[in-house]
């Protein structure tokens, strides 16, 4: 019998050095989550009185339970490069169907799809054409590889300031002679075919006003020297601030202007403008907000992951477009996981079935890119857990060595 329980013994030191040599072998890989082993002991029962033992029949591995306690925040160089601050993992697809890892080194395929080093998919929540996320379904998270579209200029807001102290100019307005205007400034504009073109607004004080104890201003754009029609004036009050153009009781700064063709092959080009910024201070002139809605064609330069997982891309128009949401998943049970290799785990009966969510919800964790999870391993720990696995495994030997000996004296008795 003491040979049995010794052997027992064995196979349970044997296997708390299995687990913690694995342990210390993955105490650099990313995402990997320790194990324990545990232990409880046989004892052999009477078939005529179950209550009745032995002295005990060993040891067995009641079970490896994997530790899921969180590891530290490494930071990189590399956007794509994520971490899960918190519960939860990542939803991957790959050949086993969907699978779930805390290890966030991810990359791109020829594809364009965002991988790991398995290539199994990163899955997000898709966007909706309303600027929001489908939370009730899953897609791989992909990034764009065309051009980002051009978006034409259509409206724009203008903010100066005209000096108060200026005389209108003694000769007809003349694009051509700068002693025909005040001031001028100029801002880049582009067509529906992306094509940017220059837009010069011109300001000419009047001699008249068209109400008393208001100053006049004439105002003219031009794109590419082309003069788009328009005939409304700024008008100030004594406050220096722009009267609303319109009936008594207007609200609207907005000038419209008329089209003028691009000549690319474009869309003409229509321009409202706001001046509702613009005033009449002081005695000099300046330039306080030039902007108008329009960008041309951009390509991709990167891509940004907030702490709730919104995935952004950046194009060189300046602007970025949403790719989808990061999914995280939790389970109630997460020690029930199959362990698949590459820190990649399923789900199971014990486990129960995932819990899908966002980012920095509930009791979901918070993402942060640029970053990876380290092991959760304590070397030092483990260092010991060796010291004592070998020493149990070197007891258990001595134990067998001994019943040995014990069991060669009866042999040798006369």
């Amino acid at each position: 019998m003491s040979f049995r329980i010794a052997l027992s013994g064995l196979n349970a030191a044997s296997t708390q050095l299995d687990v913690t040599a694995n342990n210390i072998a993955n105490v650099n890989t990313a995402g990997f989550k320790s194990s324990r082993a545990l232990f409880s002991d046989v004892f052999a029962t009477s078939s005529n009185d179950i209550s009745a033992t032995t002295s005990g029949a060993g040891v067995r591995t009641a079970s490896i339970s994997q530790q899921f306690s969180q590891g530290n925040i490494d930071f990189t160089n590399n956007n794509l490069d994520m971490a899960i601050s918190g519960e939860g993992f990542f939803v991957m697809s790959g050949r086993e169907g969907l699978v779930y890892s805390r290890a966030g080194a991810f990359s791109v395929d020829r594809e364009g799809n965002v991988v790991n080093d398995d290539l199994q998919k990163l899955q997000v929540f898709p966007v909706t054409d309303g600027g929001g996320f489908a939370t009730g379904s899953l897609s791989d998270l992909k990034l764009q590889t065309t051009e980002s579209p051009p978006k034409e200029s259509t409206k724009g807001d203008i903010g100066v300031n005209l000096p108060s102290n200026t005389s209108p100019p003694i000769v007809a307005f003349d694009v051509a002679n700068p002693d025909s205007y005040n001031h001028a400034t100029s801002m880049t504009v582009y067509d529906s075919l992306g094509t940017p073109h220059q837009a010069t607004l011109y300001f000419v004080r009047n001699a008249s006003s068209p109400t008393p104890n208001t100053t006049a201003w004439d105002q003219h754009l031009f794109i590419d020297g082309t003069e788009a029609a328009s005939t409304d004036q700024l008008v100030f009050n004594q406050d220096g601030k722009l009267i609303p153009s319109g009936p008594p009781g207007a609200t609207t700064t907005t000038v419209s202007y008329g089209a003028v063709s691009t000549g690319t092959g474009g869309r003409d080009m229509t321009l409202s403008l706001n001046f509702g910024a613009t005033t009449q201070y002081g005695n000099e002139f300046g330039v306080n907000n030039l902007f108008n809605d329009g960008y041309t064609t951009g390509r991709m330069t990167g891509i940004d992951v907030d702490p709730k997982g919104v995935v952004s891309a950046r194009f060189t128009n300046g602007q970025l477009q949403q790719l989808g949401k990061i999914a995280v998943a939790i389970f109630n049970n997460p020690n029930g996981l199959q362990q698949l290799g590459n820190t990649s785990w399923a789900e199971t009966y014990t486990s129960g079935g995932p819990r899908l969510g966002e980012a920095g919800t509930s009791n979901f964790g918070l993402l942060q890119a640029g970053a990876l999870e380290s092991s959760n391993v304590d070397l030092t720990a483990q260092l010991v857990e060796m010291i004592t696995a070998q020493r149990n495994f070197q007891a258990n030997a001595q134990m067998i060595s001994t019943s040995d000996q014990v069991t060669q004296t009866i042999i040798n008795m006369r």
